[in-house]
C-alpha cells in the first residue's frame, strides 16, 4: 500500500512537472542543447583568440643594447619579433601591455660574449598573461638558437666538432593510451560540469514541490489526502530525483558525442601541438561516472528538498537555495586541482570524492576500494538527507511557517 502511494504521488508530480515549460527546459533542451553548443562556440573562439595570439609577431621593448648592435639587429631581423621603443619606465610598459616583454641587455654584452666572458640577458614579462608568454617564449627561443650559434663558432675555430657539447639527444614520446590522455585532460571538466547541471536540474523541481505548493495553496489539499506523509515526501523526491538524473543524462550524451566528436576543436591548438589524432575516452569510464552520480543525484534531491520546504514563496526557496551551488562548486573546482589525488579519506569528502573518482575512471583507472568507499558514504548522506526531509514533512511549524 506504502509503495503504491509513492508511485502515484510520483506519476502525478511528474506529469505535472512535464506539463511546465521551465521545467522540460531546464531537463532536457540546456543539458542537450546548449550545453554542447556553448562548449563548441567557447572552444572555438578560444581556439581562435589563441592562434591569433601566436601568430602575431610579439611586441619588444629594448633596453640598453647600444653596444650590441649584432644581436639588436638580429632581433629586429627576426619576422616573430616587433621591436618597439623602450620608454624610461619599461616594466610600466609590459604592465600595461604596451609591450609583451622588455629586454635588458648588460653593458658590453656582443663585446663579454665575443671574449667568451659571462653576461646575462634580463626578460622582464608579465607573469601569467598569455601574450607576454608567448613573447617571452619567441625571446629564449631566439637567445637559444644565438647561444647554440656562438657556441658552434667557437668549436670550429678550435676545430672540435659541434657534437662534444651535445653528447646526446632527448626525444619524448607519449607513452599513455589515447584514453587516459583524453581521461587526464577532460577528467575533471567532465565531472565538474555534470555535478552543477545535476544539481540545477533537481533545484527548479524541488522549488516547485515544496514552496510552489505553498504559494499556489495546493499543499493544503495534497495534506488532506488519505496518503501518509512519508508516501508523499518519497514521491516528490523520486520526481526531483528523475529531473536530475535526466538533466544528467542528456548532460553526459551530449557532452561525450561533442568531446569525443570534437575534442580537436574544443582543446584548440594544444591538441594539435600534442599530435593526437583525435580525443578518446575509455567507454568503461563514461558508464562509471553515470553509476557514481547515481547517489549524488540522490543527495542533491533530498537537500533539496529538505532546504526548500522551509521557504514560503519561490523567492524565498531560490534564496535558500542559490547558496548551495558555492558549496558544491568549490569542492568540484578542488578536484581539477594538480596533486589531488583520491585516497581513503577524501573518498569521504562529498562532491569532491566524485570529481576524482571520475577523472581516474575516464582514464580507465579503477581504484575499487575507494570507488566503493565513495558509493557507499555517499548513499549514507543521501539517505540522511532524505530522513531529515521527511521528518520537516511532518513537521507543521515548517510546513505552515507564518
Amino acid at each position: 500500500m506504502f509503495w503504491s502511494n509513492v508511485w502515484t504521488v510520483y506519476l502525478k508530480e511528474l506529469r505535472d512537472s512535464l506539463r511546465d515549460r521551465r521545467a522540460v527546459i531546464s531537463m532536457f533542451v540546456v543539458p542537450t542543447l546548449v550545453m554542447p553548443l556553448l562548449l563548441v562556440v567557447v572552444g572555438t573562439i578560444t581556439a581562435k583568440v589563441v592562434r591569433q595570439a601566436q601568430s602575431e609577431a610579439s611586441a619588444v621593448a629594448l633596453v640598453g643594447g647600444e653596444d650590441s648592435p649584432g644581436v639588436v639587429a638580429a632581433l629586429r631581423a627576426d619576422p616573430r619579433l616587433r621591436v618597439v621603443t623602450a620608454e624610461a619606465d619599461f616594466r610600466r610598459m609590459v604592465a600595461e601591455k604596451r609591450a609583451r616583454v622588455a629586454v635588458e641587455f648588460p653593458a658590453g654584452f656582443e663585446a663579454a660574449v665575443a671574449a667568451g666572458e659571462p653576461a646575462t640577458v634580463t626578460l622582464h614579462h608579465y607573469e601569467g598573461e598569455m601574450k607576454s608568454g608567448f613573447g617571452v617564449g619567441e625571446l629564449e627561443r631566439f637567445f637559444r638558437e644565438l647561444r647554440e650559434r656562438t657556441v658552434a663558432e667557437r668549436l670550429a675555430r678550435r676545430g672540435l666538432p659541434p657534437e662534444l657539447v651535445r653528447p646526446f639527444a632527448i626525444e619524448r614520446r607519449n607513452a599513455a593510451p589515447l584514453e587516459k590522455v583524453g581521461g587526464n585532460l577532460v577528467g575533471g571538466i567532465v565531472p565538474y560540469v555534470i555535478i552543477l547541471l545535476c544539481f540545477t536540474g533537481a533545484m527548479y523541481p524541488a522549488i516547485d514541490l515544496t514552496a510552489g505548493e505553498k504559494e499556489r495553496g495546493t499543499m493544503e489539499t495534497l495534506l488532506c489526502s488519505p496518503v501518509d506523509r512519508t508516501a508523499l515526501v518519497v514521491g516528490k523526491f523520486l520526481t526531483v530525483l528523475t529531473a536530475s538524473l535526466a538533466t544528467m543524462a542528456c548532460t553526459l550524451g551530449s557532452m561525450t558525442v561533442c568531446i569525443l566528436g570534437g575534442g580537436a576543436l574544443l582543446l584548440g591548438p594544444a591538441a594539435g601541438a600534442r599530435g593526437a589524432p583525435a580525443l578518446a575516452l575509455d567507454p568503461l569510464g563514461i558508464v562509471g561516472v553515470f553509476v557514481m552520480v547515481l547517489p549524488v543525484a540522490v543527495l542533491f534531491a533530498a537537500v533539496l528538498l529538505a532546504v526548500a520546504l522551509f521557504a514560503k514563496n519561490h523567492k524565498e526557496a531560490q534564496t535558500y537555495v542559490s547558496p548551495l551551488v558555492a558549496v558544491i562548486v568549490l569542492p568540484a573546482m578542488m578536484g581539477m586541482l594538480p596533486g589531488v589525488e583520491l585516497n581513503a579519506k577524501l573518498a569521504l569528502v562529498p562532491i569532491l570524492n566524485l570529481t576524482l573518482a571520475c577523472k581516474e575512471m575516464l582514464s580507465g583507472v579503477w581504484h575499487w576500494p575507494q570507488l566503493t568507499l565513495i558509493f557507499v558514504s555517499t548513499a549514507v548522506y543521501a539517505a540522511a538527507a532524505l530522513g531529515v526531509a521527511v521528518a520537516l514533512f511532518k513537521r507543521e511549524s515548517v510546513l505552515f511557517r507564518a
